[in-house]
């Protein structure tokens, strides 16, 4: 009897000292786990986001969010300018290989309805029948007259394209390059108040109850002087779902939104050249073990224009020109379904997801074109045309905001009144001597011209001005391209038969073949050239967005 008593109480204490033992183990655990937290520093130990003050961070972000209308493109390495046939021997196209950053592209071509939403907000905010906005509203409107054909019928376009609900999903064409860049302004705004709004930060509804002309959202003002968005309305600025913390003395903190939240997207814009012809080959399934297998003539596999696939085999996969005369077919059996443009997502989209990088309409890149390639110089993320540009600051130490009295306009060479910034936005000036003091990595504000003239790429020219004496600075550049000026009085054509080529400082790449194209400008390297500030029929736009964070969306990352 002793014998037993004496056997439990011993498993007693065996299983009292197992219990004590395993409170250790997991209080140490939890204490290991606290020191290594994301909420506590790896620098100094202090806690981050402290209730009482302090820094504050967002530890909890996992990743960047696909912002409307855009499909991941995962980066990499690629033979840029790779023509398969080059009739014309420009050689303003030499291959290189380059690597492009991963991004975000659109899934589709900028369509009508997209851009009438644009000009409504435009219209809305800025109304047309005010003097003083006129121009800003007038200077969004694509210019439908490119429609017009001295020897054809084409007003029912002229008409209705833009507006009539039956093109409301094509492709918006006649927009310049400027205009392009403006919507991608105007864009990144909208998706960055309204997800704001969704962040709890800025009151619901805000964009339009609380819209005007002197109170509006722009991205760089909420970042850089918050208080300055919205007029200063605190209604709006602290009027979201979330709830306004204190510190221990009182003061507000995690008011307003910055990048260290990672609730600001980030901007929309143009897509670099070498951007868009990566995404436009979709060379996802020719790559093995980092080589490429075979080449590539289309966004899509294979050789030809038309579908081997056994259900539609034989059917065109892009719009474009079929021949002399024919945009469509015949009645009854159209190769491509279209004669103009087409709906967009009519024809099946490439490996990254992406539709229309061939065909329907060629579209805008961001770059300034260059014939010279510089991958010697430059081949991770190549892009020509950089002007950098900095913050203007007021006499009173504060960024200065752009307001309704002090819209700046410009005259285009088509003699076109554009606003250079909108209310709400901040003013920008070149950066200065300041920026450029003793850096390697760039000396001036505008390099648009970096790396041209030399005797590599082409030959100077001399430009003799009328008037001109030889004691005078002579103009010296490396294109001799026509130069047109406008002003609001005048207007003035260049119509010099000595000159030799269209390439100058406002001229922008355009790639990818049109509806109004032949075959041989389907190949995504193929590249052409328009000025900034004109508009076609045949050229539109999609936007893109860069990523930050890891190059993949995969946590499971191929290393081969």
């Amino acid at each position: 009897m002793h014998f037993i008593n004496y056997m439990l109480n011993m498993k007693n204490i065996i299983t009292v000292r197992s219990l004590l033992l395993v409170a250790l183990v997991t209080s140490l655990m939890g204490c290991n786990k606290s020191s290594n937290s994301g909420n506590s520093s790896r620098a100094t130990g202090w806690q981050i986001n402290n209730k009482d003050g302090g820094f504050q961070y967002n530890t909890n972000f996992k990743e960047q969010e696909t912002a409307p209308g855009l499909v991941f493109v995962e980066g990499g390495t690629f033979t840029m300018g790779k023509v398969q046939d080059d009739v014309m021997h420009d050689w303003n196209n030499s291959p290189n290989q380059q690597h492009v950053q991963s991004f975000y592209m659109d899934e589709t071509e900028v369509t009508n309805l997209m851009y009438l939403e644009y000009l409504d907000y435009i219209k809305r905010v800025y109304p047309p029948d005010n003097p003083d906005f006129k121009a800003i509203y007038n200077g969004a409107v694509p210019d439908t007259l490119v429609w017009r054909n001295r020897l054809g019928y084409s007003e029912m376009m002229v008409e209705n394209y833009l507006r009539h609900p039956a093109y409301r999903n094509y492709p918006v064409v006649g927009v310049s390059w400027m205009q392009a860049v403006e919507f991608a302004n105007w864009r990144s705004d909208r998706v960055a108040e309204i997800g704001l709004q969704e962040e709890g930060y800025l009151k619901k509804d805000s964009n339009i109850l609380d819209t005007s002309a002197e109170s509006n959202f722009n991205i760089d003002t909420y970042i850089n002087a918050p208080t300055s968005t919205f007029a200063g309305n605190e209604e709006v600025l602290k009027g979201g779902k979330r709830k306004i913390q204190t510190d221990i003395d009182g003061n507000e903190i995690n008011v307003y939104a910055t990048r260290e939240t990672g609730a600001i997207v980030l901007k929309y814009r143009l897509p670099t050249e070498a951007e868009w012809e990566y995404a436009a080959l979709g060379l996802t399934e020719l790559r093995s073990y980092n080589v490429y297998r075979g080449r590539k003539k289309y966004p899509w596999d294979g050789q030809y224009s038309r579908s081997g696939d056994r259900k539609i085999r034989g059917d065109q996969l892009a719009n474009f020109k079929q021949g002399k005369g024919d945009y469509g077919g015949i009645s009854g059996w159209s190769d491509d379904g279209a004669d103009i443009t087409n709906e967009v997502m009519s024809y099946e989209p490439n490996n990254f997801g992406i539709y229309d990088m061939a065909g329907n309409v060629a579209e805008w890149v961001a770059d300034v074109y260059r014939p010279i390639v510089d991958d010697e110089f430059s081949d991770f993320g190549y892009y020509r045309g950089n002007v950098y540009t900095k913050n203007a600051i007021g006499e009173d130490g504060n960024v200065q905001v752009i307001g309704t009295d002090n819209i700046e306009f410009e005259t285009l060479s088509n003699g076109k009144v554009i606003a250079k910034g909108l209310p709400g936005q901040i003013s920008q000036v070149p950066v200065d001597e300041n920026e450029t003091y003793l850096r390697t990595n760039f000396s001036e504000s505008d390099n648009i011209n970096f790396r041209d003239g030399d005797e590599r790429s082409s030959r100077f020219f001399e430009d003799f001005e009328e008037g001109e004496t030889e004691n005078e600075d002579m103009t010296r550049k490396m294109y001799n391209s026509p130069l047109h000026k406008a002003t609001t009085d005048s207007k003035s054509y260049d119509k010099s038969n000595s000159k030799t080529s269209l390439i100058n400082d406002e001229v922008r790449v355009y790639k990818g073949g049109s509806w109004k194209d032949r075959e041989y400008w389907l190949d995504p390297a193929q590249r052409r050239y328009y000025p900034e500030d004109m508009a076609t029929d045949y050229i539109g736009f999609r936007c893109a967005m860069s990523r930050v964070g890891s190059k993949s969306l995969s946590t499971k990352k191929r290393k081969n």
